[in-house]
């Protein structure tokens, strides 16, 4: 065990031998701190946490009550595997978050991204890729195999279907159910998801300018609002020539390697 003189532990906690734990961590009561897990340099560690597995965490950390880290997947397939999660820094996991590691046969690692906040009660599954600057708000549910962009918001309630993809700067509304990829700055509702437009707001924020939005949404309009076929319209995007990197993104996205089909406005006339 490597636990650096700076760090506070509280008596009832437990810290299996062979835990690295790093400068200034705080680790309160009732804690339960596995053999092969690392926690960065200014994390705080609240109560009744359960880290487990091989878990690193990042530095500056702030992990509430009750959550559960770098337990095994759940996943009927698993046999013992030695995989990990891989948590990234500044991270606020919150209350019941709970957080598994890989399974052998997808790459053995769960990873996180930095600056992210899990809130309450939100789950990310076995194998899944979550990027920089993520939101999952109360009781989002990503299941095994999810890959998120950097700058994804999802809304309460909202699930993931495994092997989805959502693109960065989407905003994913509360209570939806995404059975399928969700294009780079998409914003989708329902139950199955639809593609609703643009999260305007969040390509703002991130200093799109109004040449690079207006030619955001003209791609948009001809992908989903035109006559032609996906395929049809990102071909003629590409013939006229691609107007900005966010565009690019979009087309980039769309012609990827995907496993699932992508969500579309199209979805909702089928509610």
């Amino acid at each position: 065990m490597s636990v650096a003189s700076s760090a506070r532990i509280h008596p009832s906690s437990i810290v299996e031998a062979g835990a690295t734990i790093g400068e200034n961590v705080t680790i309160g009561p009732f804690c339960l701190i596995g053999a092969r897990v690392t926690i960065g340099d200014g994390s705080q560690i609240m109560s009744h946490v359960v880290i487990e597995g091989r878990t690193t965490i990042g530095t500056n950390a702030t992990v509430f009550p009750k959550a559960v880290l770098g337990c095994a997947p759940q996943n009927v397939h698993y046999k013992g595997e030695d995989t990990e999660l891989v948590i990234g820094v500044n991270c606020v996991i919150r209350e019941g978050v709970t957080m598994h590691t890989g399974m052998a046969d997808h790459g053995g690692k769960t990873t996180v991204g930095d600056n992210c906040l899990f809130l309450a009660y939100s789950h990310v599954a076995h194998d899944c890729h979550v990027g920089n600057n993520v939101i999952l708000s109360n009781n989002v549910m990503l299941a095994g195999h999810v890959t998120i962009g950097d700058r994804v918001i999802m809304g309460g309630g909202a699930a993931i279907q495994q092997f989805s993809q959502v693109g960065h700067h989407a905003f994913i509304g509360g209570l939806s159910a995404v059975t399928a990829d969700v294009i780079p700055y998409g914003m989708v509702n329902g139950g199955p998801a639809y593609l609703g437009g643009l999260n305007v707001v969040g390509m703002k924020r991130s200093g799109m300018d109004r040449a690079a939005l207006h030619a955001v949404r003209a791609a948009y309009r001809t992908i989903f609002m035109s006559d032609k076929t996906v395929a049809e319209a990102v071909e003629a995007i590409k013939a006229q020539g691609i107007a900005n990197e966010a565009v690019g993104d979009i087309i980039a996205f769309i012609e990827s390697d995907r496993k699932c089909g992508l969500t579309s406005p199209a979805r909702a006339r089928k509610n």
